[in-house]
């Protein structure tokens, strides 16, 4: 077990870059197969934990509150709550090495910290189903903050649970598992939710008109859902009781505070501009801006939705199967394709995709209402996203030190969103001014330089460090500070 004293900062290890395309690639069958490994089927599980709480703090809360008479504008406000997942980074540093003497001692230092988590988690949602908003909003504000920070500790953990838990060319896998988790999750979160509290309402809001807005409002129904959610983030519990730790790093001792914090807060940064130096501003520019069409576009979908005359139940029914599904699909595709062909190849087909996906909404527009053209659209932008984000997440992995893993990720899927969300906050004044179609079509031409950066960032990961490559066949993910290096 990990040593409950504090670590050092030493770097053990430095990365090791993914496959080249020299490397002979795997068969078909061993890229599938990749799907039923045990490592493979725990992200499963473990993705579906990470993906639970956010709409349960954010899109679902607003439902909730909106339903008990909460004002929008207090409603938009407590979106905020959400910047725990922005700035996530900030804390990841004692994730990714401070270790939980009890739970570090009989799980190690990732299930202990995916462990105190997810009970984080679990508290806030069981105390958000305890609390009636229309009786004061601050404790239910509370529960919501200490959802959304357990959600995020969870993030931070699990991420380097799953860098650590295979060798680099796995990685999309495991990513494409994960999403698939998140996604069911987010589906159970969303629609599954709204089924619960319908079920568990002592009289259907339909059995009488004359009781409308928060004069319809049951509480003890919301309570009952968010219980059924809480009692739900058992499928991450009982995975990481039931999984093995990570092959444990053995880090020595720091001799102080200042040598532990030296190590945990700036050791890992510096450790990804000593190993790309220059080139460290291209990959990070391309980590910032590789979901800017998606991010943008996706701020103005719902309304963009509303305007054409699409109801409630039209889009629920389109993104809810036709949505998910494709996502699904297109998470399974770019993991199998990165297997295959490569992260970097898959990365450009997915910016590609991505931005001409949005042109598909730029033609939707000019359609108004047409379910059958809502349903292709929908299920095309979802391929597209699927692909993207398996191909993106497994970029991400190999770009972190096995040392710094968890710190580094962080900091990398927190940099993703940031620009992005600023530049969406002023998608609703650009389309009042110039309308949704030109909207969506200067979202698509937003991903024009992510194409220049990947194919930039391609020739840097197979020219940039090809002396330090090695065979997939290499060590395990997790080895020791002594084994061979890997990203």
């Amino acid at each position: 077990m990990d040593n409950p004293g504090l670590m050092s900062a030493t770097p053990a290890e430095t990365p090791t870059p993914p496959p080249t395309p020299s490397q002979p690639s795997p068969p078909w069958r061993d890229a599938l197969k990749v799907y039923l490994e045990p490592a493979t089927l725990r992200m499963l599980a473990l993705g579906f934990s990470a993906g639970l709480p956010l709409l349960l703090v954010l899109g679902t809360l607003s439902f909730r509150l909106r339903e008990a008479g909460i004002d929008r504008a207090t409603i938009g406000y407590l979106s905020w709550v959400g910047l725990a997942y922005g700035f996530k980074w900030v804390w990841a540093p004692l994730v990714d090495r401070l270790p939980l003497p009890p739970l570090t001692t009989l799980l190690g230092r990732r299930r202990g910290w995916l462990l105190l988590a997810q009970g984080m988690v679990i508290a806030g949602l069981v105390g958000m189903a305890m609390n009636d908003p229309r009786l004061g909003l601050t404790p239910l504000i509370w529960c919501a903050l200490l959802v959304a920070f357990g959600s995020a500790t969870q993030d931070i953990a699990l991420d380097a649970f799953r860098i650590e838990s295979a060798e680099t060319r796995k990685q999309a896998a495991l990513a494409a598992a994960y999403q698939t988790g998140y996604r069911l999750a987010m589906i159970w979160a969303g629609a599954g939710v709204l089924w619960v509290a319908a079920w568990a309402e002592v009289a259907p809001a339909a059995a009488s008109a004359a009781v409308t807005g928060a004069a319809a409002y049951q509480n003890g129904a919301w309570k009952t859902a968010y219980l059924v959610m809480a009692a739900s983030m058992a499928v991450g519990v009982l995975t990481v009781l039931l999984s093995p730790e990570p092959v444990r790093r053995v880090l020595p001792q720091a001799k102080n505070a200042a040598e532990w914090l030296q190590g945990a807060l700036i050791e890992p940064f510096a450790d990804f501009i000593r190993r790309y130096k220059w080139q460290a501003v291209l990959i990070l520019s391309l980590i910032a801006i590789y979901r800017i069409s998606d991010v943008v576009m996706g701020i103005m979908a719902n309304p963009f939705y509303v305007d054409m005359g699409f109801t409630k139940d039209e889009v629920a029914t389109v993104s809810k199967i036709y949505g998910v599904v494709m996502t699904l699909a297109g998470a399974f595709v770019g993991g199998v394709l990165s297997m295959r062909l490569g992260v970097m190849r898959v990365l450009m087909l997915g910016a590609v995709l991505s931005a001409a996906s949005n042109l598909l909404f730029a033609w939707l527009a000019s359609r108004g209402h047409d379910l059958t053209a809502l349903i292709a659209v929908v299920s095309a932008d979802n391929l597209a996203g699927g692909i993207a984000s398996a191909a993106f997440i497994a970029y991400l992995s190999s770009l972190t030190n096995i040392s710094y893993s968890a710190t580094q990720y962080a900091l990398f899927s927190s940099l993703m969103l940031l620009l992005p969300k600023f530049i969406a906050g002023y998608s609703g004044v650009f389309v009042d001014a110039y309308g949704y179609s030109t909207f969506f079509t200067a979202t698509a031409l937003l991903g024009v330089p992510v194409l220049v950066l990947v194919a930039l960032a391609s020739r840097l990961t197979t020219t940039a460090r090809p002396q330090s490559a090695q065979s997939p066949a290499g060590p395990p993910a997790g080895q020791t500070a002594d084994s061979a290096e890997r990203a």
